[in-house]
């Protein structure tokens, strides 16, 4: 009787056949290879082999082999690689299947639970994931069906969906730090500022105490010097009486002794009375200093010079993405601002107000800079080396105004009833518009058309003025506005608006703005831009994607616009050739 899984006899079953007939459309590898053919009754899935039902009942009885999972032949592979039955048994063969499993180092992922959705291996499958209590298929069963899949087609789109959000995100991020720097700088300056305030009051009040002690030193020396006049006249008088009225005693001369007798007694008498006068060291005293207990108390107690507190902005980090909610703006008030040592109408190119609701204004016709009481209309006037164009605020009290003719950052100092001039920076071409923001001065220049980043020394620490294919990103850059992280520019060539941010790098435009000219920014990071040729003002969200009209139908081209947060008061200049209306300024008041 033949014994299945050994050598046959010559006189074979039926059922039996040498090696290399295909009797059978899937037989067992293990005997195949022993030139036995027997058909398959299950499948090694660690093997990846076919076995009839001797090999497969005995398969996992070594104990290297306890751990192989077996399939009946109702769930085993039915397609089988006839190749791969003449290959060593040395070790299991995988395939394209070679990662390994999370849980078990060692062994190859070759299952997938569609239960819990997870790749798993031989031993998962015999420990976790039963077929009895798991939907488990062999890989290379399912595989196929993945090929230019929706599921594979989904995917992909699902990782560049996840990797542009990455981009954006880290796009975002290197946006927010950029702004986050900046004012960490800003912040430097500040703190720098506020020290130097510091010092400066503390120099004031030293200066003030040294002086009273001066004062009272130069005292003492004019009582001294005024005793002792007086005290030496008195000496050398008496000394020279004294001298005679001995002569006169040792040479008997009474009748001259007795006359000069009183004559001295007189001048004693006299000069009594003038020694009480004098001011003796009674009238003179010591000191010491007595510092002032409040601020000594004040340095003592106080842990720091100030804190840094995250930024309570009045504008979104970002500039925001609409045009925000619509505004109305009343019927306008104006302001001439014409003075009687004008020469000609003005032109007002510029306008800025201070924090005391002063109003200034740069006149171009008539090379001077004017500051004007808006309750009052009252009018101060400072004549300037050559025409100005635009102007800025930089501190409480001092201004900064372009001088395009002459290359020159004018710098103004201003108080409520005056106006003086500071000291100036030379720049290298035809400068135009100016913003200033803690510390550092925006400034726009047509010829050659740039944007220059420097501070208030001059120090030039960014100049934008051609992209990187080598174009020229400005044409005729006119006026400037900024806040903490944004610089916008009004391109009267362009017909846009351009937006930087203060590391020169340009962010965005608004474009088919006709003439863009005065540019003015409000307290939620949109602003105002006048256009010369539609005579009209529109608001621009901070992004600019988005527009609206503000005012239509301006008298005259709309030129230099300011707008004040405080008041929520728009200022507006215009011009038109030989016309009075040029020495007007608009006062709008949002209703």
């Amino acid at each position: 009787m033949a014994v299945p899984g050994k050598r046959s006899s010559k006189k074979l079953s039926s059922t039996l056949s040498r090696g290399g007939a295909e009797d059978f459309d899937i037989f067992c590898e293990q005997c195949d290879r022993d030139d036995i053919r027997l058909p398959a009754f299950g499948y090694c899935v660690d093997c990846e082999e076919h076995l009839c039902q001797t090999c497969f009942n005995t398969h996992r009885r070594p104990k290297s082999l306890r751990h192989h999972q077996l399939l009946d032949k109702d769930h085993m592979p039915h397609k089988q690689n006839i190749h791969k039955s003449t290959k060593s048994t040395s070790g299991p063969q995988h395939g394209d299947l070679s990662k390994p499993c999370t849980k078990h180092t060692k062994e190859v992922i070759k299952f997938y639970c569609h239960d819990h959705n997870t790749l798993i291996c031989s031993v998962c499958v015999t420990l976790e994931h039963t077929r009895t209590s798991c939907h488990v298929d062999y890989i290379p069963d399912i595989s196929v069906q993945t090929l230019d899949s929706m599921e594979f087609k989904e995917t992909l789109k699902d990782i560049k969906k996840l990797t542009d959000k990455c981009c954006q995100i880290t796009k975002d991020l290197k946006l927010k730090i950029a702004n986050s720097t900046t004012s960490v700088k800003d912040t430097i300056v500040e703190i720098d500022n506020f020290r130097k305030e510091i010092n400066k009051r503390l120099d004031e009040l030293e200066k003030e105490v040294k002086e009273t002690a001066t004062k009272i030193e130069h005292e003492n020396q004019r009582k001294l010097k005024t005793t002792e006049t007086t005290c030496d006249n008195i000496n050398r008088s008496l000394q020279a009486s004294a001298v005679t009225l001995k002569s006169l005693n040792t040479n008997k001369k009474a009748d001259r002794l007795f006359t000069e007798l009183k004559i001295a007694q007189q001048l004693i008498l006299q000069n009594e009375n003038i020694t009480t006068q004098l001011q003796t060291f009674k009238d003179v005293n010591e000191y010491t200093f007595e510092s002032n207990h409040a601020i000594k108390k004040l340095l003592q107690n106080e842990k720091s010079l100030g804190t840094l507190r995250k930024k309570e902005l009045k504008q979104p980090a970002e500039p925001i993405n609409k045009a925000a909610v619509p505004m109305k703006m009343s019927t306008p008030r104006n302001i001439n601002v014409k003075t009687s040592s004008d020469k000609d109408d003005c032109w007002i190119t510029g306008i800025t107000v201070s924090p005391q609701n002063q109003l200034f204004v740069a006149d171009y016709n008539n090379n001077s800079i004017k500051m004007i009481d808006i309750k009052s209309g009252a009018i101060k006037q400072l004549q300037l080396e050559s025409d100005p164009w635009d102007i800025t605020m930089v501190t409480k009290d001092t201004l900064a105004l372009t001088l395009p003719g002459i290359h020159t950052i004018q710098f103004i100092s201003f108080s409520s009833n005056s106006l003086s001039l500071k000291n100036k920076l030379k720049v290298d071409g035809y400068c135009r518009g100016i913003s200033h923001h803690q510390g550092k001065l925006a400034v726009t220049f047509v010829s050659p058309a740039k944007l220059q980043i420097m501070d208030l020394k001059g120090n030039i620490k960014i100049t934008v003025e051609k992209d990187s294919n080598g174009d020229s990103i400005l044409n005729r850059p006119w006026y400037v506005t900024t806040n903490s992280h944004s610089i916008y520019v009004s391109d009267n060539d362009k017909t846009e608006i351009i937006w930087f941010n203060w590391q020169g790098e340009m962010i965005g435009r608004n474009v088919d703005i006709g003439s863009p000219r005065g540019i003015s920014l409000l307290d939620d990071g949109s602003f105002f831009v006048s256009d010369y040729m539609t005579n009209c003002i529109y608001r621009v969200s901070g992004d600019c994607k988005d527009r609206t009209t503000i005012l239509e139908n301006v008298e005259y081209h709309p030129q230099a616009v300011c707008w004040c947060a405080e008041t929520r008061t728009l200022y507006l200049s215009t011009y038109r050739k030989n016309t009075e209306s040029n020495n007007i300024i608009k006062i709008y008041e949002m209703m």
